[in-house]
């Protein structure tokens, strides 16, 4: 099993972007596709401009933006897989997701 992978502002390039809370259900926008290309042997997330190529925790966490996960559940189940305490690492992610348009707060 690999490590999970710990984001910070410095890593993702963003010094301020919005709070998710446990209870935001959370959802792919509508502009972005997210799927397995088998090319690059990876999860991407395409859009009309281009392409965004993942990590394994990038699209572990993306997998469960599916508009019926709050960031709690999704935070749940992905300590399940890696059996350690992401949350910090999983609110990052979300939180640069969101800024960058890739998500949106469903609830």
């Amino acid at each position: 099993m690999l490590p999970f992978i710990i984001f910070n502002s410095k890593t993702l390039g963003y010094d301020m972007v919005e709070t998710i809370t446990a209870n935001d259900v959370v959802e792919l926008s509508p502009m972005y596709l997210f799927r397995w290309e088998e090319p690059q042997q990876a999860f991407i997330l395409l859009y009309p401009e281009g392409v965004v190529k993942l990590n394994e925790t990038g699209a572990a966490i993306l997998e469960h933006c599916d508009g019926t996960h709050t960031a709690q559940e999704i935070i749940s189940k992905l300590n399940e897989t890696y059996a350690t305490d992401v949350s910090e690492g999983v609110y990052k992610f979300l939180e640069v997701s969101y800024a960058k348009g890739w998500i949106r707060i469903k609830s």
